[in-house]
C-alpha cells in the first residue's frame, strides 16, 4: 500500500481490545470481540470552520487539537468499553446493566460524552501540574534559594510521579493489553509510511515507538514546562501554583509545536535525538503486540482508508448507514 502524492499524517489511539484511526474524513474504531469477530464504529469527521482556522495558528492549534482529540476519543473508548462489557458479562446481567444505564441521569448524559472527555483530560493535566509543586515545596523549601533549582526539582518530581503511575497501571492485565494495541497502532502507521503492504508479518517488523505519539507530547510538557517556568519569578507557594495554571496553555502549545518539529527532523542525524525522550517514555506506554492484535489494527486502518476514499468528494453526514457499524454503540 503506497501513499498518495500528498502524504497525510495519520494518527490513532488504542482502545479496549481494539484501535481507533483518524482519517481526513472519518474516524474508525475496530474491536476484537470474544467470538473472534472484528466489529467497527465509524464516525464522520465534521469540524466547525472556526476550529479549522485555529488549527492553522501556531501555539493555539496544539491546544485545539488536544481538546478535539480528547472529546472525540471518548466516544470510541466508550464503544470499546461497551463491547468489552457485552462480551465479558452474562447476557442477562448485561441487559439489566444497560437498562439501569439508560434510566439514570449520569454525568455523561447531563453534559455530554465529549465534555466528559475534555474535563477528564484537563483535570488530569491540572493535577499533574499542581501536585509536584506542592511536593517540591514541602521537600525542598528553604533548602536552596535558586528558583531555577526549585523548577528542576519540580520537573524531576513530576517525571517520577508520571513514570510511577504509568508503570503501576501497566501491571494490570487490561492495561497491558491496551498498551499492546497502542504498539500495534504505531506499527501500522510506521509500516504504512514506509510504503509496506499491510499484513501482520510486514507490520510486525517495525518499531512500536513513533515520534508523533501522545506519550512523546506528555514528556515534552515536563521538559518545556521547566524551561517556561524558569522565565518567571514568584514570591510564595500560592503565587507559584497560580502561575503554573496560567502558563499551562503556553506549555501545551509549545510542546505541540516542538513535537511537530522533532517529527520533521527525525531523518536528520543528530537532530533526530531531540525526539528521543518521548520515545523512551513509549517504552512504558506501548508493548509488543500479538499478530491478532496487529490484525485488528490493520483492519481499522484499512477501513478508515476505504471510507476516506469513498467520502473524498462526498459531503460529510452526521452518521453512516453502514452494515459494518456495530450495534453495541452505533
Amino acid at each position: 500500500m503506497s501513499q498518495t502524492s500528498k502524504p497525510v499524517s495519520y494518527g490513532g489511539q488504542a482502545v479496549i481490545e481494539g484501535v481507533m484511526f483518524g482519517g481526513k474524513r472519518v474516524n474508525v474504531t475496530a474491536v476484537r470481540r470474544k467470538t473472534g469477530e472484528i466489529t467497527y464504529l465509524e464516525v464522520p469527521r465534521k469540524e466547525q470552520s472556526w476550529v479549522s482556522k485555529f488549527r492553522r495558528i501556531p501555539l493555539l492549534r496544539g491546544i485545539v487539537s488536544i481538546i478535539d482529540s480528547s472529546a472525540k476519543g471518548t466516544k470510541h473508548l466508550n464503544y470499546s468499553a461497551d463491547a468489552y462489557a457485552d462480551d465479558e458479562v452474562d447476557p442477562e446481567e448485561r441487559a439489566e446493566q444497560k437498562k439501569k444505564e439508560e434510566s439514570r441521569w449520569s454525568l455523561s448524559m447531563m453534559i455530554g460524552v465529549a465534555a466528559v472527555g475534555i474535563i477528564s483530560f484537563l483535570f488530569g493535566k491540572i493535577v499533574l501540574t499542581l501536585v509536584p509543586v506542592v511536593v517540591e515545596d514541602f521537600l525542598f523549601d528553604g533548602l536552596f534559594h535558586s528558583q531555577i533549582l526549585h523548577n528542576l526539582a519540580e520537573g524531576a518530581i513530576k517525571l517520577i510521579l508520571l513514570l510511577a503511575y504509568l508503570w503501576g497501571i501497566s501491571q494490570t492485565p487490561l492495561i497491558k493489553r491496551l498498551f499492546q494495541y497502542h504498539g500495534a497502532e504505531h506499527k501500522v502507521i510506521t509500516a504504512f509510511e514506509a510504503g509496506e503492504e499491510l499484513t501482520p508479518a510486514n507490520v510486525q517488523k517495525y518499531s512500536r515507538l513513533h515520534y508523533r505519539c501522545g506519550s512523546s507530547f506528555i514528556m515534552l510538557t515536563v521538559i518545556i514546562g521547566v524551561l517556561v517556568y524558569s522565565l518567571f519569578t514568584y514570591d510564595n507557594l500560592w503565587e507559584r501554583m497560580g502561575q503554573r495554571l496560567l502558563l499551562l496553555p503556553i506549555v501545551l502549545g509549545l510542546s505541540f509545536e516542538f513535537l511537530k518539529l522533532t517529527n520533521a527532523l527525525r531523518e536528520i542525524p543528530v537532530l533526530r535525538y531531540l525526539g528521543y525522550p518521548g520515545l523512551w517514555l513509549q517504552l512504558l506506554t506501548t508493548k509488543e503486540p500479538t499478530d491478532d492484535q496487529v490484525e485488528v489494527s490493520i483492519a481499522s486502518f484499512k477501513r478508515m482508508l476505504e471510507l476516506d476514499a469513498e467520502l473524498e468528494n462526498v459531503p460529510v453526514k452526521e452518521t453512516f448507514n453502514s452494515p459494518a457499524l456495530d450495534p453495541v454503540k452505533g
